[in-house]
């Protein structure tokens, strides 16, 4: 190891997880001085790592990276995964901006909790080996939970942690990672199912058509994606219709005055629609009619729809549109 005059400072990705915590733990158990990044974009936030880093007394920095992390999701070298998922690019990008982190602030050595084998696409040795690679960074990123089953990284070689306190864990299997928790008093950790919503059929499904309908992006859209119904209605409008209350709260928040139309049926409880693109008189009614088809509205009744549009608001009197009728604009 390094003089014991020299506090030796690692910087790790944290989603916190157990293998992220329990990576954390290990490194400050011998010696070293973790601290933990995490990055924030519409499609995965930092609430775990925040309450990981809160619970273990491990730093943590939050960066919004949704500017750097679109033009690679749109077009990741490596490809997707099952869904709309770039897992290994994903991965290689957030330690490229680790790296420059660790550099900035002279951390020694980046870290991550990852375990050889354990997811079949992105844990393997090649995808490991390309997220390596491709970060900027090779032989700076230790992996201290499967450390001792693979390649001795440039801060092993240099005596910076000590390799042989490192662990050799491999697989699926959870059991070795959970008797650790037990072990060093690792209560509460949540379940390893991923937090990213680009490994959600529906929500890639939306973000799919989102791309092949328009060449911009605003994060304010891609927060919509996760709430409401989705409807293409035509090439160039779509419309989102709220299923809850806690829906219809998610939509005013994302909605934007200067570029959306609003819809609210009147009479009768129901959801509020958002109608985004370029639309027409004809768009705007069928809009109104699916949102009534979906309030409390009696069947064939005329309700009320209050239209809140960038160059004014209307009332709209129209017949619902049986939700069995719509299926096939849904997205």
């Amino acid at each position: 190891m390094a003089s014991s005059s020299i506090q030796i400072r690692a910087l790790g990705l944290c989603s916190g997880g157990l293998d992220s915590i329990l990576a954390g733990l290990l490194l400050r158990r011998i010696g070293v001085q973790p601290e933990w990044i995490t990055f924030e974009t519409p499609f995965f936030d930092a609430s775990k790592a925040r309450k990981a880093s809160k619970a273990h007394r491990i730093p943590l920095t939050v960066k919004n990276i949704t500017s750097v992390y679109m033009p690679m999701l749109k077009n990741p070298p490596c490809g997707y995964g099952k869904f709309m998922n770039p897992c290994l690019d994903c991965h290689a990008l957030m330690f490229r901006l680790a790296g420059e982190i660790m550099r900035q602030r002279q951390f020694h050595f980046l870290f991550s909790g990852e375990v050889l084998g354990q997811r079949p696409m992105s844990q393997t040795r090649p995808s490991l080996r390309y997220v390596e690679k491709h970060s900027g960074f090779d032989g700076y990123i230790v992996r201290p939970l499967s450390a001792q089953r693979l390649p001795a990284t440039i801060p092993e070689e240099k005596g910076l942690v000590d390799r042989e306190k490192l662990l050799g864990l491999s697989g699926r299997s959870r059991k070795p990672q959970m008797e650790l928790a037990r072990q060093w008093g690792v209560k509460d950790y949540p379940a390893p199912a991923g937090g990213c919503l680009l490994t959600d059929k529906g929500y890639s499904a939306r973000l799919r058509d989102y791309f092949d309908h328009q060449d911009e992006w605003r994060e304010s859209e891609l927060h919509l994606l996760k709430f409401g119904r989705h409807f293409r209605l035509n090439a160039t409008s779509k419309l989102i219709v709220g299923r809850t209350q806690k829906d219809n709260q998610s939509i005013e928040k994302h909605f934007n005055a200067q570029r959306d139309i609003r819809l609210k049926v009147a009479q009768f409880p129901g959801p509020i629609g958002l109608l985004s693109g370029d639309v027409d008189q004809d768009i705007v009614q069928r809009a109104a009619a699916i949102c009534v088809g979906y309030s409390k509205a009696p069947k064939n009744t005329r309700a009320d729809v209050h239209v809140g549009a960038p160059d004014g608001e209307i009332n709209l009197a129209v017949v619902g549109i049986p939700p069995a009728e719509v299926q096939l604009f849904m997205i």
